[in-house]
């Protein structure tokens, strides 16, 4: 459900929904890729689900440029020193995907980063997001939604981020204890 030119929430159903879209856009286009690099964090899940689709290595290249309350405000673009992989080298054919390109400026640098760190190995890069917004510097290969009002879009496991493991134990106690009073009751 949105609210105009603000926000976009998506539920876990939704946000599914979008990933196998973008499994199946990629799919449709004929092009073969034999690497995939994921953006942490935001595009973990979308990495881990299509290299089990496509049965493909993944590569893990953490980038941040979010922080503050809720992670909603833009700090400096930060890297990791190195890709995470289980291959002993990068694929020629590289897959880069996150969750979505607001500015753009995180995708286009990582393009950048791969290319001086990995360029030797690379004879293609794509790109492929769930949610590509107008005010992006750069159009992904791949995407599933434009977004020409740029909403701020609230994803189902950013719900992590405004609790504490102490809270999520408190709530998991009261829902052990709801289970078992639904068990002590009698049938009807």
């Amino acid at each position: 459900m949105t609210k105009p030119d603000t926000d976009l929430y998506v539920s876990w159903t939704d946000y599914y929904s979008q990933v196998e879209t973008l499994a199946v856009q990629i799919y449709e286009s004929g092009w073969t890729f034999n690497q995939i690099v994921c953006l942490a964090k935001g595009g973990l899940r979308i990495g881990d689900i299509l290299c089990r689709l496509y049965d493909c290595p993944l590569a893990i290249l953490a980038a941040a440029s979010y922080g503050g309350q809720h992670n909603q405000e833009r700090h400096g673009l930060v890297f990791s020193r190195d890709l995470t992989m289980t291959t002993a080298n990068l694929g020629s054919h590289v897959l880069v995907v996150d969750d979505l390109v607001d500015s753009g400026i995180t995708l286009e640098r990582s393009l950048q980063w791969l290319t001086s760190h990995y360029g030797f190995y690379i004879e293609e890069m794509r790109t492929g997001v769930l949610w590509y917004k107008s005010t992006s510097v750069i159009q992904p290969n791949y995407y599933v939604d434009f977004l020409d009002n740029s909403p701020w879009i609230h994803q189902p496991f950013e719900s992590y981020e405004r609790i504490t493991p102490q809270q999520l134990a408190q709530r998991h106690q009261i829902q052990k204890a709801a289970n078992s009073l639904d068990c002590d009751r009698p049938s009807a």
